[in-house]
């Protein structure tokens, strides 16, 4: 199976879209699509998120568009029904994980902690979200793991911006890093697309 840092191809940003309408998640998309980006992440966080990841799918195929907050095996199923290309989420569990197992999409599993890590591991999941980063430790507890946990790679989330991004991206076993500072909520509600696209063009330069 393909894996997420192939689906990713070089892209050091995941942007995730948190929309309240479909339409209105479409246009974020378009935003973050006119900025190069091939990859986004739809959070499983309003009641027209599913709906998002499909409309999306439709109407911009170019798109590689994962579905985010999967944290049980109901929800993992509706968003592969919806139509997403890979699955993330923001914690683990023994009965989560089999599932993921099992998906057939590639998956990127939440860790907070050492013993998360290891969980995630052992069920064959080498690459891995830190979530919520800036509260577990962030770049040093990246760096002190990596001795630790030779094989794997992480994407932080949470509490990653555009001050801190390149410290995480510096190190060897981080992919990429994930936000939403680059849609913010302000320029969703203004309708400022342009601003979108510019904060992905820079947050993704290397």
């Amino acid at each position: 199976m393909i894996r997420f840092s192939e689906l990713m191809s070089g892209q050091t940003l995941l942007p995730l879209i948190q929309a309240e309408t479909p339409e209105q998640g479409v246009k974020i998309a378009k935003a973050m699509a006119d900025a190069g980006l091939g990859l986004v992440e739809v959070v499983l966080r309003t009641k027209a998120s599913l709906a998002t990841i499909s409309a999306i799918k439709q109407q911009l195929p170019q798109l590689t568009v994962g579905a985010g907050t999967v944290i049980n095996e109901g929800i993992l199923q509706q968003a592969i029904k919806a139509g997403a290309d890979f699955i993330v989420t923001p914690a683990v569990s023994a009965n989560l994980l089999q599932a993921l197992k099992n998906c057939g999409l590639p998956v990127v599993p939440g860790v907070s902690n050492t013993a998360d890590i290891l969980m995630a591991l052992e069920a064959g999941f080498s690459e891995q979200k830190l979530f919520p980063a800036s509260l577990s430790g962030g770049p040093a507890f990246l760096k002190a793991v990596s001795s630790v946990f030779q094989d794997v790679r992480f994407c932080p989330t949470g509490g990653v911006n555009e001050h801190n991004k390149d410290e995480y991206l510096a190190l060897d076993n981080v992919i990429a890093v994930g936000g939403t500072w680059v849609a913010k909520q302000q320029w969703v509600e203004q309708q400022n697309w342009q601003a979108i696209t510019d904060a992905c063009i820079a947050a993704n330069k290397a």
